[in-house]
């Protein structure tokens, strides 16, 4: 009886399956091309975060949201904007953006290329926080409705401690790094900051604060000092943002819609989406292409794996697309675009090969996005050029070991545990015991050895000697403009910058227009539904869909990183700006 209603609950499985993909198949055949009039506005919606990987399309017509646009996207958008001259202007509504600080950047600087093509840039913030407000001082106009909230004050980075929570439970966490600043372990041992993390957290908030307060004194043409005053009295009504120059009026969006129309003298407005935008191709445009460049994205926390589709930077995945990007002779050169806190020293260790054999084949650009540090700094080191934002989280050159002993969590559930073993070290890793001096010694032999790879790999990369890299090491994180002058990177900019590199390496004329290949490419949910339902697909796929609690509530690809133990190449902490 039970394996007659188990065959009968799979067979209902595969049959639902199969409609759903039916379903995608046809929905994709009636889906249309986008069609772009003359005298278009783009209405560039900004909400969320904002990728660099592209997620998987989750698109039914007329229902549901469709995904985020990737950083990628908002440059091609403004870009094509830019010189389409079927597009006469952009409204830019970010609302609730939660992305880095360097994708800040990206997106500011592509709005304010868009604005020199002479075409207007109104921005329209609803609830704007600090990100939303960063981005909109590129336009020409800032407006908010009534009865609406700035919420500017400053930055402030918060850090949280688990110490005291572990030691009510009984939990105590073995931590052994290399490198006085790596300080990843800490919410676990301690309750409060180091003083070196003190140190670099100053560091950080300075200079992101100065750029915020530089940024925003450009955009509304004011003093610096002036700008710095006025924030001090931060958040602010909508009423009071105009007094103090921040927005220009107050305005419904149909009113500020109303405007543009009149500034181009139509009596309908014709509204393009930013997903149905980043449709057009270059061709369509009227922007011919003559010469590709590979767009590699890795993202996420660094571990070993064949999953390309999961949140995390997964080696064996990325290695298989690195290679084929070798193998294609139509790609000129490639652009190698990293946004990683790091990971497992052998996930990031098989990365670096696999970008070292590709330096050999092809060109090579290194383009950091929000984070490239520690094994996401490791995997970068193939000796090519090195490109980062002022507000790139770098560095972090350093090794950490961690485990948890459970013995006093076990004790107190009434849990015990009894072992035999042979070999000095075998119950190294144990949860019911802590490190003995003698296993602490060990350990610490095998990360000073990581960590003087790690050193060495460094030091070739950038030329330079080991005691200057370790000088600027021992786990310490840098800003992107920290960096370049302490030699870890090579120059300031983003996706522009990384083509006019690669460009150049490549040795393609400036005559010629360039198009970016992107890896990964696109994915609907059809084809990730066709790859799930192959020969081992489906029980991967019921698989997933039975853990979906606990993969929610381990959606920090770090975390699920530390648990599973060993030596790791990982930022020291995840950096919130608030």
């Amino acid at each position: 009886m039970g394996k007659f209603f188990l065959g009968c609950l799979t067979g209902v499985i595969i049959v639902i399956l199969f409609g759903v993909i039916g379903f995608f198949a046809i929905a994709s055949l009636r889906s249309k091309p986008a069609t772009i009039a003359d005298g278009s506005t783009i209405v560039l919606h900004l909400s969320g975060d904002v990728p660099e990987k592209p997620p998987i399309e989750f698109s039914i017509p007329g229902l549901g949201e469709r995904p985020s646009v990737t950083v990628e996207n908002v440059w091609s958008i403004l870009r094509r904007a830019a010189a389409d001259s079927r597009v006469k202007a952009v409204i830019f509504e970010p609302e609730a953006v939660s992305a880095g600080w360097a994708t800040m950047q990206e997106i500011h600087a592509d709005l304010e290329t868009f604005r020199k093509s002479g075409k207007p840039l109104i921005a329209w913030l609803r609830q704007p926080n600090l990100r939303d407000y960063y981005m909109a001082t590129a336009a020409s106009k800032i407006y908010m409705p009534p009865t609406d909230l700035l919420n500017l004050k400053g930055i402030g980075f918060q850090m949280m401690y688990f110490k005291n929570t572990f030691d009510k439970l009984g939990v105590q966490m073995d931590v052994e790094h290399a490198g006085k600043y790596k300080d990843y372990g800490d919410q676990w041992t301690r309750s409060s900051m180091s003083p070196e993390t003190k140190e670099v957290m100053n560091s950080l908030v300075d200079g992101l604060y100065g750029d915020l307060v530089d940024t925003i004194a450009k955009g509304r043409n004011k003093d610096a000092a002036a700008i710095r005053a006025i924030i001090d009295n931060g958040p602010f009504l909508a009423k009071n943002a105009k007094t103090n120059g921040l927005i220009d009026d107050i305005r419904y969006e149909d009113e500020v819609f109303g405007e543009m129309k009149t500034t181009l003298h139509q009596t309908e407005l014709k509204k393009v989406t930013e997903h149905d935008y980043a449709k057009v191709t270059d061709a369509s445009a009227g922007l011919g292409a003559q010469d590709q460049i590979a767009f590699v994205v890795g993202e996420g926390s660094i571990a070993r794996g064949e999953d390309g589709d999961t949140n995390g930077l997964q080696s064996g995945a990325f290695d298989r697309m690195i290679e084929k990007v070798g193998d294609d002779t139509s790609v000129k050169a490639a652009i190698i675009r990293i946004n990683s806190p790091g990971g497992e020293v052998v996930a990031s260790g098989d990365m670096w090969r696999a970008l070292n054999k590709l330096a050999a084949k092809k060109p090579l650009v290194i383009s950091m996005a929000d984070e490239a540090a520690s094994g996401g700094y490791y995997m970068a080191m193939t000796g090519s050029p090195i490109i980062a934002y002022p507000g790139t989280i770098t560095g972090s050159i350093g090794v950490v070991f961690g485990k948890a002993n459970l013995k006093g969590l076990y004790d107190k559930l009434g849990i015990t545990k009894d072992s035999v073993s042979r070999g000095k070290f075998a119950m190294i890793d144990s949860d019911y015991a802590s490190l003995t001096p003698e296993g602490r010694a060990k350990l610490k032999e095998g990360i000073d050895a990581t960590y003087d790879d790690f050193l060495a790999k460094v030091s070739k990369a950038r030329n330079k000697p080991v005691a200057d890299i370790e000088a600027v090491a021992q786990g310490r994180v840098w800003l992107g403009n920290q960096a370049k002058d302490k030699g870890l990177v090579d120059e300031m900019g983003g996706i522009d910058a990384a083509i006019g590199k690669a460009r150049q390496l490549a040795k393609i004329p400036t005559s010629n227009r360039v198009s970016l290949v992107l890896y990964p490419s696109k994915r609907s949910l059809l084809d990730y539904l066709l790859q799930a339902s192959g020969s081992d697909g489906m029980d991967a796929m019921l698989g997933r869909a039975g853990l979906e609690p606990l993969r929610a509530a381990m959606k920090d690809s770090r975390l699920r990183i530390w648990m599973r133990g060993g030596m790791m190449r990982m930022m020291p902490y995840s950096i919130e700006f608030h």
